[in-house]
């Protein structure tokens, strides 16, 4: 049972970070659409700042996680697979 639990774990994290992701892709749609007011437009730059940080700190994190798969041993010495043939 404990193996069940452990992708309903991961499951919340993949949904926080494609909901924030398209949340910021609005905001830019929103904001290059440029009818925004100064005040919108900050407060708009602000929250999508937010979005941004917190979306390049769940790829860092999903990033150490392959790294661990990896390379459990030394995850920073970890190098993808290439499944390309040259």
């Amino acid at each position: 049972m404990p193996k069940s639990s452990a992708p309903a774990a991961a499951t919340p994290s993949i949904a926080e970070f494609e909901h924030s992701l398209d949340e910021l892709e609005q905001l830019v749609t929103r904001m290059e659409g440029g009818e925004l007011s100064l005040d919108e437009s900050l407060k708009s730059f602000e929250r999508g700042i937010g979005l941004y940080r917190h979306c390049q700190t769940a790829l860092e994190q999903a990033e150490l996680r392959v790294r661990l798969l990896l390379d459990p041993e030394a995850p920073e010495t970890a190098e993808a697979f290439d499944s390309r043939t040259d």
